[in-house]
């Protein structure tokens, strides 16, 4: 039997276009080892007669971040009715609004940092809440544009108010939560493990330390006790349902394990295409699970579809 034809979309127009071509190329390459017929299609805004030409059976997106991850690409999908990997137009444009997808998650008792959404010049010009607290772009990933302010900074971060600032108007500012990083991965419904992640260098897991090769250590399965390590695991398929997520998606945590902290897990965002690079996470959950990358990548072809 003729094995599909799949079209790989990376790129893009983000922030996030670099870490996009390292994943797609990466789920290129393994489906193609799977005997998929591939062509890699780097993402730009004529995406929709790029498709139209080539005429996939499937879409697998690889894109991060805005036009690509936030609903917008998967609407062009479902107008073209070509089956596409990950989650659906609400589900993505929901999970990318991190200040609105807390408020579903929040309802749906996934404990959440509490913050403020503000205008970057509001953020800049003083601090809209005591510190430590970290500001964020409300629609981007892979940390970028965070800025973590500590108890010894006097003013605000005046980065904020450049000219050239490349990651939006509106920020989302939280309270900073000590302690431990956690990340679990949900595939189908069901929960994958738990991972731990420690910056190799410094307390904050940042763009160098998510993709820079040896930028971070990976402890699977995090060393906790079972019942925070369940605890996790079920908020992570609570909050990949609470936003009508499909296919694969990973939530990230703090865990403040400090002996006079407050031992509080609390979720800080759910992704909705997690990275697939040769450093990323989800790779990692599947074969610790028991998936290779062709195994993991085959699922998530075969999970396709549209009306997701």
């Amino acid at each position: 039997m003729t094995k599909k034809h799949v079209a790989v979309l990376m790129g893009g127009l983000s922030a996030e276009r670099e870490v996009s071509l390292r994943s797609g190329a990466a789920c290129a390459a393994a489906l193609e080892g799977e005997g998929y017929r591939v062509t890699r299609v780097d993402v730009g805004r004529d995406l929709a007669a790029a498709l139209a030409a080539l005429r996939p059976d499937v879409v697998f997106n690889a894109l991060h971040g805005r036009f690509g991850e936030d609903g917008i690409v998967q609407g062009i999908l479902e107008m073209m009715r070509i089956p596409y990997t990950h989650s659906g137009v609400l589900a993505s444009s929901l999970a990318m609004q991190k200040d609105r997808a807390k408020a579903v998650m929040a309802a749906a008792g996934v404990p959440v940092a509490e913050g403020v959404t503000v205008s970057r010049f509001e953020a800049a010009k003083s601090h809209v809440m005591p510190v430590p607290y970290v500001v964020k772009p409300v629609s981007e990933g892979s940390s970028q544009g965070v800025i973590v302010v500590h108890e010894d900074r006097s003013h605000p971060p005046q980065e904020l108010a450049r000219e050239d600032w490349p990651y939006g108007d509106r920020m989302l500012v939280e309270r900073f939560i000590p302690g431990r990083e956690l990340t679990c991965a949900v595939m189908d419904d069901r929960a994958l493990g738990v991972i731990d992640i420690r910056p190799a260098t410094g307390a904050f897991y940042d763009f160098d330390a998510k993709y820079a090769k040896g930028g971070s250590i990976h402890v699977l399965p995090a060393q906790i006790k079972p019942n925070i390590y369940h605890l996790v695991q079920h908020l992570a398929l609570t909050a990949h349902q609470a936003l009508g997520c499909r296919g694969v998606s990973r939530a990230d945590f703090r865990f403040d394990e400090r002996p006079d902290g407050s031992g509080e897990v609390v979720c800080l965002e759910v992704n909705t295409q997690p990275g697939m690079t040769e450093t990323s996470l989800v790779p990692e959950l599947a074969a610790h699970a028991g998936l290779s990358f062709g195994e993991l990548v085959r699922w998530m072809v075969e999970d396709a579809s549209c009306d997701r």
